[in-house]
């Protein structure tokens, strides 16, 4: 069970511990996050729940680093479930377009995506066979529209 501290009963009481994730009970941002209010200063502030939770039982964020959940469960707080990693460590462990199309061994017609075989422009990778393919196809077509 979570150990309560006096100064944050308040955001424990809003953690459903009943099972392997912690599950944030309170508000929810559009991206499916947990998020706690807090006045710190007079000021009020909103921080993710699981980003409250990892720094109040496991320690401090380290510089540079993010909190990817293991569990894939945004509303998440346990501790267990959170490891604190880079951000494109946590973008390539998610199942976004961009981060299938980054662990892509090869690409659709089937070349080996290395980094000998790989064009990149504008964060998006190209394979340099299928690029020359399609520059060699489109000078054919022109040299046979100017003929």
């Amino acid at each position: 069970m979570i150990e309560t501290y006096e100064h944050e009963e308040r955001f424990w009481s809003k953690v459903d511990a009943s099972g392997g994730c912690w599950v944030w009970t309170a508000s929810i941002d559009p991206n499916g996050y947990g998020k706690y209010s807090e006045t710190v200063g007079g000021k009020k502030r909103y921080p993710y729940a699981h980003r409250y939770a990892y720094t109040a039982l496991v320690g401090p964020i380290p510089e540079g680093l993010t909190i990817d959940h293991l569990c894939k469960n945004r509303k998440c707080v346990n501790p267990d479930h959170l490891e604190a990693v880079t951000l494109r460590v946590n973008i390539l462990r998610s199942d976004s377009p961009p981060a299938r199309q980054a662990r892509q061994a090869r690409c659709k017609r089937g070349h080996e995506l290395t980094p000998d075989n790989t064009y990149t422009s504008s964060g998006y990778r190209q394979c340099r066979a299928c690029w020359k393919m399609q520059n060699h196809e489109q000078y054919l077509k022109r040299k046979a529209a100017a003929s």
